[in-house]
């Protein structure tokens, strides 16, 4: 795979580092839960840092697909971008005490859905391409799709809603959007990461 301004192997470091923060954030955030809640800002700031390599991602990917599907990648580029805004809002939430953990997260998990967006329009762009294998799409639209979910986060965040008592139905289907940003994000990142590497 080749691209007009970012070598395949910078993305692929770009790809594995965003896979491999996600990663880091699910540790911190089972250790918070486990042996210490001074793991949670830690999970806080590497949220933060998933949003931003996210997008910076996308971005270079953009340097790929662009030409073949213009409008749907510049729609997909500006749903990264919002997605890491989400994110990093999220994260500052919660860091300086504006809102508790569940109103931070719907924040986050709103700049996960952004990038799962983006994820499935880029696989979209991508499928008459021989640039990526078939299953790298196919889960990348897999994972998107659960990411997505994080939009039904938007009456919850509207609401201001900031306990897990009495939630809403929506609001745990939103939940679940954090399986795909935490569970199959990482993955996709680190075999999109290992492909481009092994070119």
């Amino acid at each position: 795979m080749t691209t007009n301004n970012f070598s395949t192997s910078t993305i692929g470091w770009v790809a594995l580092g965003t896979g491999s923060a996600v990663i880091l954030a699910v540790i911190c955030l089972i250790l918070m839960f486990t042996v210490s809640t001074s793991f949670g800002p830690i999970n806080d700031v590497l949220n933060f840092i998933v949003g931003i390599s996210s997008t910076a991602l996308a971005w270079m990917l953009y340097t790929l697909d662009h030409s073949k599907s213009a409008r749907v990648s510049q729609l997909a580029l500006i749903l990264a971008i919002l997605g890491a805004i989400f994110s990093i809002v999220g994260s500052v939430l919660i860091i300086y005490g504006f809102t508790g953990f569940f109103l931070a997260g719907l924040y986050s998990g709103l700049g996960n859905a952004f990038i799962g967006l983006w994820l499935v329009a880029f696989c979209y762009s991508m499928q008459r391409s021989d640039a990526l294998q078939h299953g790298l799409i196919l889960f990348g639209f897999v994972a998107g799709a659960f990411m997505a979910l994080g939009l039904l986060g938007i009456p919850g965040i509207l609401a201001r809603i900031d306990s897990m008592q009495s939630l809403p139905w929506y609001l745990y289907i939103a939940l679940l959007g954090w399986l795909g940003a935490y569970g199959l994000y990482p993955i996709w990142t680190i075999w999109l990461g290992r492909n481009l590497l092994s070119e």
